[in-house]
């Protein structure tokens, strides 16, 4: 089964969607298997992450914008805004792609794991993710 998830970001963040992931989940009918998730977009990314303490998900999104700083001289990709260019890095320093085992008709995660979209942009965007869940 192929499903498009779409959720709406209001910039620069992670953003919880475990909750509608299970229901794809469950949905399915898949009680042993594996679900596949891809974000369509070249600016945003995917994660696991611990979903029980806010402060977790603030220090990464500090951490990586101080990694990846905006600006920087050596760009040439800034047409879009100052905001583009280090998107596409945080991307590709991320996952895109994710591969959670489905066992019980549940998503394997563990006790503070939740899913994640991590947009890197900073206006609100409708991002797009193909979720696979099969045998």
């Amino acid at each position: 089964m192929v499903e498009q998830l779409q959720l709406q970001t209001r910039g620069q963040g992670l953003y919880e969607f475990t909750d509608q992931l299970q229901g794809l989940v469950s949905r399915s009918g898949v009680e042993e298997g594996l679900c596949s998730l891809l974000i369509q977009h070249t600016s945003a990314s995917l994660t696991i992450q611990e979903n029980a303490d806010p402060s977790a998900r603030h220090d990464l999104e500090h951490w990586i914008n101080r990694l990846v700083p905006e600006r920087d001289p050596l760009y040439t990709h800034t047409l879009e805004g100052d905001d583009d260019m280090p998107a596409h890095i945080k991307a590709a320093l991320t996952a895109t792609s994710l591969s959670i085992p489905i066992s019980n008709g549940r998503l394997m995660l563990g006790t503070w794991q939740g899913v994640f979209c991590w947009e890197h942009r900073h206006g609100g965007h409708r991002r797009s993710i193909a979720v696979h869940i099969g045998r």
